[in-house]
């Protein structure tokens, strides 16, 4: 699998991140995280700035706090929190629920891209190949 292609981004852009691609790279999945490595490179290199959404930080907490891992559920929400976290209020949750409407998304990824909206961020990455063609916003997966 092709690492992930950020062509194309303004230096500095702001990246709203899927919880897909964090997972694959803190767990060191051996199919999926060499894909997003070079995005978590770039981070490190001060090239991209990353935001998630709250349900990301739900998403990437539930593997360690289901195996009864808090040490790696605190580390993990540590990570997460050195980034720009979109909190759901009710004005992203409206708009959620009218993108959900329009194009007939999951309520999770309907919140992503509103969030994404919300930040007026560079670009949504994902892993989700089931996101429909946004004319407002980028999606890298």
């Amino acid at each position: 699998m092709e690492p992930i292609d950020l062509s194309g981004l303004p230096e500095r852009a702001l990246l709203l991140l899927d919880s897909a691609p964090i997972i694959y790279f803190l767990d060191g999945h051996t199919r999926f995280g060499p894909r997003f490595r070079p995005l978590f490179e770039a981070h490190s290199a001060g090239r991209v700035r990353f935001a998630v959404a709250t349900v990301t930080v739900a998403a990437v907490l539930t593997g360690p706090l289901q195996k009864g891992d808090e040490a790696l559920a605190r580390r993990y929400r540590g990570i997460l929190e050195s980034w720009q976290v979109i909190p759901l209020n009710l004005d992203l949750a409206e708009s959620a629920a009218r993108l959900r409407g329009s194009l007939r998304l999951r309520l999770a990824a309907a919140v992503q891209v509103a969030s994404a909206l919300a930040i007026n961020a560079d670009a949504l990455v994902t892993h989700d190949r089931d996101f429909p063609r946004l004319r407002a916003l980028r999606v890298i997966s």
